[in-house]
This record gives C-alpha cells, structure tokens and sequence, in this order.
C-alpha cells in the first residue's frame, strides 16, 4: 500500500445522509438521489467526499450513518435538502483506491494498520474518501478511484 502523508485544507462541504447499513445502498444513493442533486446544482465537478461516521463493527447496521458530500463555495447557502458544513483540514495519512465497494472496507482496514508502521495515529477527526474532479467510476464493473484519507497525528 502506497501511502503519503498530506496537509489537506478544509472544505466547505454540502451534504446528504443516508442512515442504514454500509454497502450497495450507498452507491445507489450516490446515483439516484445525491448525484441527480448535484446534477440540479451544477456541482458534478467539484470534488466530493465519503465520510462513514460509525464503525460498522459496533454500530447496529440499520443506524450507521454516511454523509454524501461535494465541495461548495461561500456564496453556497444550505437548503430543506442539503446541509453545509467544513471538513476540517490538517495532516492526513492518504492512499490511492481504484476498487469495488465489496473491496473499499478492506482497503480501510490496511490504512489503519499501516498507520503505526509511519509514526502516526489517527487523530478521532473524520476520514473519508475523497473523490477528485476527475475521478472515475465505471457503472458497469462498479470499480471506483478515489483517495482514502485519516486526519492522522505523530505516535
């Protein structure tokens, strides 16, 4: 696993949530209702971030939560069906993804694992996978690029 540590800035962030069990789900809201959304708003090329904000290990499946987000400017005001928000920025320990979803959770497991192994810790802020303005994503085989990133800090 190839991985960098990275000084990432904060982002304003618009966001939807999707309460339920981790897996196929969030890819079919990824399509059907958060990406039609950012069709709407003229946002499909900015970047975008996945944040999974429980682990699926404790949380009961049907109350893990996901927040769908994509990058906005300023001027960007909150609607009945978005919320706003900044990611904050710091030190990330960062790795390349191209993968299905069935093999994202795996690839998250060994980003931890490695972190001990580069001096560092997760630092308890949120991690996400951050996709880029030109990520790809294939609808027909479901392989998917992105950057899987922690907020990390020294052991």
């Amino acid at each position: 696993m190839d991985v960098t540590i990275k000084q990432l800035p904060p982002a304003r962030v618009a966001y939807m949530r999707l309460t339920g069990p981790y897996g196929p789900a969030i890819g079919v809201f990824w399509r059907e209702v958060f990406g039609v959304w950012m069709e709407q708003n003229g946002l499909l090329q900015r970047v975008r971030y996945g944040i999974g904000l429980d682990d699926p290990t404790i949380t009961p499946p049907a109350e893990c939560r996901y927040d769908a987000c994509v990058e906005v400017p300023e001027t960007f005001d909150a609607t009945s069906q978005v919320l706003v928000r900044t990611l904050p920025g710091g030190q990330f320990s960062c790795t390349r993804f191209v993968g299905t979803g069935a093999e994202i959770g795996e690839a998250w497991n060994r980003l931890f694992r490695e972190l001990p192994t580069l001096g560092m810790r997760a630092d308890g802020g949120p991690y996400f996978e951050r996709y880029a303005q030109d990520s790809h994503y294939d609808p027909l085989t479901g392989v998917m690029e992105c950057e899987l990133c922690i907020p990390v800090q020294p052991l």
